[in-house]
């Protein structure tokens, strides 16, 4: 009998202390239903008023479909009024503004800007684009039209290379006019 205790030991052995792999692997990444209603509607949601830390948090509970949206507006824990409409945020946006802190962690560092826009400059911005189209010319007004579909699809980030490249053709393309006119 006290041999079978003995065995069941720690280990008191110094080396071969190496990590082993790890125990479960996924076979393949998790994607979310992205056809769903609740995850369109989901990734939509702005997220602003919080540090870049908290913002990554919730942009991957997001990705991985563990953000779960309020369904009643939540006390602020410095007013105490039902203000918070953004899930996992503990202070009203109005609050968290006048400490410069953020919504979710409390902490004072430095706030992501929101890009959560409001009626009056949704407005304005259709008013600035049909003033826009309004002074072009067919052709340029169904050219700044694909171009913005084009942005649409492709994402910001792609399109700002292309801009850069595009302004630098044109411009070769009116020095070219510019020197067949001079011939």
């Amino acid at each position: 009998m006290g041999d079978a205790y003995e065995s069941k030991k720690a280990s008191s052995r110094k080396g071969n202390t190496k990590k082993q792999g790890q125990a479960h692997k996924n076979t393949y990444a998790f994607h979310a239903n992205k056809s769903s209603k609740i995850t369109k509607r989901i990734a939509n949601m702005p997220v602003g008023g919080l540090c870049e830390k908290c913002v990554e948090v919730i942009m991957w509970r997001k990705k991985f479909k563990k953000y779960k949206p309020l369904t009643c507006m939540k006390k602020c824990v410095n007013c105490e009024q039902k203000a918070i409409k953004d899930a996992y945020h503990v202070m009203c946006n109005n609050c968290a503004g006048e400490k410069n802190v953020c919504a979710k962690c409390l902490e004072s560092r430095e706030i992501v800007p929101t890009n959560i826009k409001t009626d009056k400059e949704l407005i304005q911005e259709q008013v600035e684009l049909e003033r826009l189209l309004s002074g072009m010319t067919e052709r340029e007004r169904r050219s700044y039209l694909r171009q913005m579909e084009r942005k649409a699809k492709k994402g910001d980030d792609d399109e700002d290379d292309e801009e850069e490249s595009g302004s630098e053709e044109e411009g070769s393309d009116e020095d070219s006019d510019e020197d067949s006119d001079e011939e």
